[in-house]
């Protein structure tokens, strides 16, 4: 198995993200698009809401297939990922392109920086934080631009989470 194909796997679904899902041999279930709400939720014919962020695709197969076979004889489902938008972050403050920034794997904070043009020359490069909210919760990862770039305390440079926000001072 490459790479691509590990980190396919293991791609966790987002709210945002489209999905096209058919079911084999069942007229009115063939290339459904649907788009996961932002409650992390679709909405599926014959069995109603499922949860899908958070979920890898072949998790979201494996359930749809279950509650299916409820109402069909052994059920062929493909899920398809058409589009990964969900899987988007935000850097704001001292950078060139401030903004959301779309990927399509998991980004690294300097990866992410880059994305956003670079900082600025009036940007506190010790001083950058990423705010991750989860839930009610939210956690504040500082991040030392100037000690990861002379390759100190790499540990900073976390892979970020949908729905990060990188900023800039």
């Amino acid at each position: 198995m490459t790479i691509e194909q590990t980190n396919y796997a293991a791609y966790q679904l987002s709210p945002g993200d489209a999905l096209e899902i058919t079911v084999w041999k069942e007229e009115g279930l063939q290339q459904l698009q649907i788009l996961i709400s932002p409650d992390g939720t679709i909405i599926f014919p014959l069995i109603g809401t499922v949860g899908a962020a958070g979920k890898t695709i072949t998790e979201l197969k494996d359930n749809l297939t279950s509650r299916l076979a409820d109402y069909i004889s052994d059920p062929s489902i493909s899920v398809k990922l058409l589009n990964n938008q969900g899987n988007s972050i935000f850097v704001i403050g001292k950078v060139n392109k401030p903004g959301q920034v779309f990927s399509g794997r998991r980004l690294d904070v300097l990866q992410a920086l880059s994305l956003a043009g670079g900082l600025t020359v009036f940007a506190k490069e010790g001083s950058i934080s990423i705010i991750r909210r989860t839930g009610d919760q939210v956690k504040v990862f500082p991040f030392d631009y100037s000690d990861v770039i002379d390759g100190e305390d790499l540990e900073q440079n976390i892979l970020l989470e949908p729905g990060d926000t990188v900023t800039v001072p």
